[in-house]
């Protein structure tokens, strides 16, 4: 899942393709909004049939710049997701080529406003999401988690609107949460890290702006601000080696979090040793852990 700058951009803007073949049900390109042609998505069910699934929602990393719903996140969990029962719906949104802050977010809201209104037709239960995103996609999946009880993410001239956006639970796997901090923190992990502060770093194109110039504009894009005691629970991972995204930013949020929802419902997980997603994360017992806690919550 290690997909954020660790490739050339060529390769980061690849899709990459997989079999379905033996997936029987699925509905792919499904147009969850009207603003963009990037707002699509996948749907696949498992083969067993079931009146209603538990869903989760994928959503790809790609430094908000590349990236794409058939990716490589979507490749490492389909088919287990599916054996374990849940149905699984990926989705693409407004990189930010294309539309700068706070399109991605907007478009995440209303993806799970699309798939709450139409989830009878996809054999979904509405009240059973979770969204699980990594890297770029773990910080707009935790910004989706914090803001269930908020507007600023309600784009009125998208489908749905007035439908609710609340998600059942969230799976963070190294995402950005305050940008404005990544740096100072490589220097306290004494590694050369990726320069965030930078005008043509991943966070500023996507903000519009050098994210130092604008920390008002950039607030509104941390997870920590929207925080309340009604905020869903969260299963947070993070290496203890990344040089993309620094660990702190998980473990502060973590602690934050803490500070307004039960220590039960946060569960931080450092992997020592891990970088920006790899094969650490990929294990079966690590993948058992993410799938033992969202059905804690979502089944």
């Amino acid at each position: 899942m290690d997909n954020y700058v660790n490739s050339n951009e060529n390769e980061l803007n690849q899709n990459i393709h997989f079999d379905f073949s033996d997936i029987d049900r699925k509905w792919l390109d499904i147009p969850y909004a009207n603003i963009s042609e990037s707002e699509k998505l996948d749907i696949f069910l498992p083969n067993e049939y079931k009146q209603q699934y538990p869903a989760i929602m994928l959503i790809h990393g790609g430094g908000f710049r590349f990236g794409d719903k058939q990716g490589i996140e979507l490749k490492l969990t389909l088919k287990p997701a599916l054996e374990q029962g849940f149905a699984v719906v990926s989705i693409n949104y407004r990189l930010s080529p294309e539309a700068k802050f706070p399109a991605a977010p907007q478009d995440v809201n209303a993806a799970i406003r699309f798939i709450r209104a139409n989830a009878y037709s996809y054999n979904i239960d509405p009240y059973r999401i979770a969204l699980w995103g990594t890297s770029s996609g773990g910080n707009l999946a935790s910004l989706a988690g914090t803001t269930g009880e908020y507007t600023n993410f309600v784009n009125y001239n998208l489908n749905n609107c007035r439908v609710p956006w609340f998600v059942s639970c969230v799976v963070d796997f190294y995402g950005p949460i305050n940008f404005l901090t990544m740096d100072s923190q490589f220097v306290i992990n004494g590694l050369d890290g990726q320069n965030h502060n930078a005008a043509d770093s991943f966070e500023s194109l996507y903000m519009g702006a050098p994210i130092q110039t604008i920390p008002l504009t950039v607030q509104k894009s941390n997870p920590e601000v929207y925080i309340t005691p009604n905020t869903c629970p969260f299963l947070i991972e993070h290496g203890t080696l990344d040089k993309n995204i620094p660990y702190q930013q998980s473990v502060i949020f973590a602690q934050k979090l803490n500070k307004k929802i039960s220590d039960s419902k946060i569960n931080l997980r450092l992997i020592d040793g891990a970088g920006h997603g790899g094969s650490l994360f990929e294990t079966k017992d690590n993948l058992d852990l993410v799938f033992n806690f969202l059905k804690t919550y979502v089944c």
